[in-house]
C-alpha cells in the first residue's frame, strides 16, 4: 500500500480532481482516508434521486469517503453549512473548493477496483479483481 496526500486549491472541482489524480497516478485501487476543507457549492445526488442537487455555501467538508481507480469511482460527501446543518450524498462534479481540500488517499497495489453493472441494483458497482489478472488481459 502507498499513501498519497494532495491539496486542492480554490476553484477546483473536488470530484474531477480526484478522478484526474487517479488517472495521472495510474491508481488501480484507492480509498479516501480523510479530507478536510471547504466548498463554495456542493453538488450531490441524494439517496433514491436521479438528479444532482446543488447546496450553496460556504460549506465545511465534514466527511469524504469513497473507493476509486482509473476504472471508476464512488464517493460520498457530507458538508455542513454556517448553521451546522448537514447535507450528504453521492459526490458529483460541480463541488467547488472554497479555500482548500486536503485529501489523504490510500492506494492498494495488488488489486483493481473495477465497475460493472449489477443486474440486481442497476448501478455500476464495485468489482474487486487481483491486479495480476487485469494486467494479463
Amino acid at each position: 500500500m502507498k499513501t498519497h496526500c494532495i491539496r486542492l486549491r480554490p476553484g477546483q472541482d473536488l470530484r474531477h480532481e480526484l478522478e484526474a489524480f487517479a488517472a495521472s497516478s495510474q491508481l488501480s485501487a484507492a480509498a479516501i482516508v480523510t479530507c478536510v476543507g471547504s466548498l463554495t457549492v456542493a453538488a450531490l445526488r441524494f439517496a433514491s434521486r436521479s438528479g444532482t442537487d446543488h447546496v450553496p455555501g460556504p460549506l465545511e467538508i465534514t466527511s469524504l469517503v469513497g473507493t476509486f481507480s482509473v476504472y471508476g469511482s464512488h464517493f460520498h460527501l457530507t458538508v455542513a453549512d454556517a448553521d451546522g446543518k448537514a447535507f450528504g450524498g453521492h459526490l458529483q462534479e460541480g463541488s467547488i473548493v472554497r479555500t482548500t481540500a486536503e485529501v489523504v488517499i490510500l492506494a492498494m497495489e495488488d488489486v483493481a477496483f473495477l465497475r460493472e453493472t449489477d443486474q440486481e441494483t442497476g448501478y455500476r458497482e464495485l468489482k474487486i479483481e487481483p491486479l495480476d489478472s487485469i494486467r494479463t488481459h
